[in-house]
């Protein structure tokens, strides 16, 4: 299975992605584990990622394909299953993204979209805290940790990301909503497009998929 994973910040694609590696075994390609990657080794680019992710913006279409294409030239394996999560953000990003995996051997087989209601993503989004260490997700109130500010696996303090609070996330669901919509009227014209509903829980989520893709 080669999937596009699609929605706003906060529609549950991680949960969905949790679910699609344990029970398909795909690869998780993540482009902003890349990118916050970036911003982790303190690199001139990195530190431009983050003004960028802290105002709510989108880094450059250019930018991100590069990111991804290197990943496919770099793994054969994606050739056997694969999701994508957080790219493509706009129809230039799908574009590149049908050629590149052409180039690769790996073409998408269909692009699920999920939505939410916009309540409920800022609820999501607000509460959530990341490990410094091992960047384990929890959550204030869905998913708390066992200790208050420690990470239940590795020890390591748990903190807000910069663009968790809700003046950024309304920014970036605006953003999303003009640059991103675009996409799912690209897929649904090649006939790749399939819906899920990120207003539901892990466990409700995984049913659901299992449902679709029989």
């Amino acid at each position: 299975m080669k999937v596009v994973l699609l929605g706003p910040p906060g529609a549950g694609k991680g949960s969905l992605a949790g679910v699609l590696k344990e029970k398909y075994h795909l690869a998780h390609i993540s482009t902003g584990d890349m990118l916050r990657e970036e911003i982790k080794k303190g690199t001139p680019l990195g530190v431009e990622i983050k003004s960028l992710i802290a105002k709510g913006a989108l880094v450059s279409d250019e930018l991100v394909t590069k990111l991804v294409e290197q990943r496919f030239m770099q793994d054969a394996d994606l050739k056997k299953g694969y999701m994508l999560d957080g790219f493509p953000r706009t129809v230039k990003q799908a574009q590149d993204l049908d050629v590149l995996l052409a180039k690769a051997g790996a073409p998408l087989d269909f692009a699920l979209n999920m939505e939410a209601d916009g309540g409920l993503i800022l609820k999501r989004l607000t509460g959530r805290r990341v490990c410094r260490k091992c960047g384990a997700l929890f959550h204030v109130t869905n998913k708390p940790s066992l200790k208050a500010g420690v990470c239940d696996l590795c020890g390591g303090e748990l903190y807000q990301r910069t663009d968790d609070n809700e003046e950024t996330i309304k920014a970036r669901m605006q953003v999303y909503q003009t640059s991103t919509q675009p996409i799912i009227d690209y897929y649904a014209k090649q006939r790749k497009l399939k819906k899920l509903d990120g207003n539901l829980e892990t466990a409700d989520l995984a049913q659901a998929l299992s449902v679709m893709l029989k």
